[in-house]
């Protein structure tokens, strides 16, 4: 590879076939490092920082860090009727999540609370809904090769099942 120096966004650059960190610039590779990794760290350890239980019933929604006028909180959506549990255990996650990182990240956390028929029911519409008998059947017949046709039928029932 062959290194491009003085150029106006970095000191150098890779010529070729580079990776998506290194295209973005300098100022968001910051800012996406700063708040970014902590809240998708939070959202990957999310069931080892709850533990089962609570992992059932919440999930971390979404992280703010802290500025000159507030500290660092973070969002719960929690089912309703389950926010006592999480309310008695918002110590417990604040310690988890600060012993983890090995430094204060989390101060605050803040519960949601939502109904859980209305996700069953967005659920329930994404199961029903039938890709084999959709509009892309009608183009799947009209293709000439019997293997291709074959394997995209397949694939809708697939996505059917899911």
């Amino acid at each position: 590879m062959y290194f491009k120096k003085y150029t106006k966004q970095r000191n150098r650059t890779i010529q070729g076939l580079r990776s998506f960190k290194d295209t973005l610039p300098i100022n968001i590779k910051k800012i996406i490092t700063k708040k970014g990794q902590i809240f998708s760290e939070i959202l990957n350890n999310w069931k080892y920082i709850v533990g089962k239980d609570l992992f059932k019933i919440c999930y971390p929604k979404s992280f703010k860090n802290s500025n000159k006028f507030g500290v660092s909180t973070l969002l719960i959506m929690v089912k309703r009727g389950n926010e006592i549990d999480l309310e008695y255990s918002k110590k417990k996650i604040i310690d988890k999540i600060n012993s983890y990182f090995g430094y204060s990240v989390v101060k605050k956390i803040n519960l949601v609370s939502f109904d859980n028929t209305a996700t069953n029911f967005k659920e329930e519409n994404i199961k029903n809904k039938n890709v084999e008998n959709s509009k892309y059947l009608d183009k799947i017949i009209k293709i000439k090769n019997e293997k291709i046709k074959k394997s995209l039928t397949e694939l809708s029932k697939i996505f059917k099942q899911k």
